[in-house]
């Protein structure tokens, strides 16, 4: 069965319809709405973090990402999972837990924290994580 899967999957992955490659081409095309990406998510990266500077979380440099990791070592002990989930539930932020992509679940007292948002939810949350 494999190998009738791998022949599904070429097809899948390896081409687009023609429908789907006129799109791109016009997408492509037009240089403003893609070639000032990197720019966006910086502000929004940077945004985020000025407001996040006076929280008791560790800041750790990302680049390349639209992900911001934080570490809560001097916070909490609890697994990466269970911290996130009580972020969630109490102070109504919503993070990943890093150690579910591991095949060891390593857990290294971080978490990851999505930056592409609005400007205003990035401050409202900024503010909760501010008064943990």
């Amino acid at each position: 069965m494999t190998e009738e899967f791998r022949k599904i999957h070429q097809y899948l992955t390896f081409s687009s319809n023609t429908a789907v490659q006129y799109a791109y081409a016009a997408f492509l095309g037009k240089e403003a709405p893609y070639v000032d990406l990197a720019s966006f998510y910086q502000r929004k990266r940077d945004l985020f973090v000025s407001k996040i500077k006076s929280s008791r979380f560790n800041i750790i440099p990302c680049h390349g990402s639209y992900f911001q990791l934080l570490d809560y070592s001097g916070i909490s002990d609890l697994p990466d999972t269970k911290f996130s989930k009580k972020l969630t539930i109490e102070h109504k932020v919503a993070s990943i837990p890093p150690s579910v992509f591991y095949k060891n679940r390593d857990d290294h007292k971080v978490l990851r924290f999505c930056f592409a948002k609005q400007d205003k939810t990035l401050e409202a949350a900024a503010i909760k994580l501010c008064a943990i």
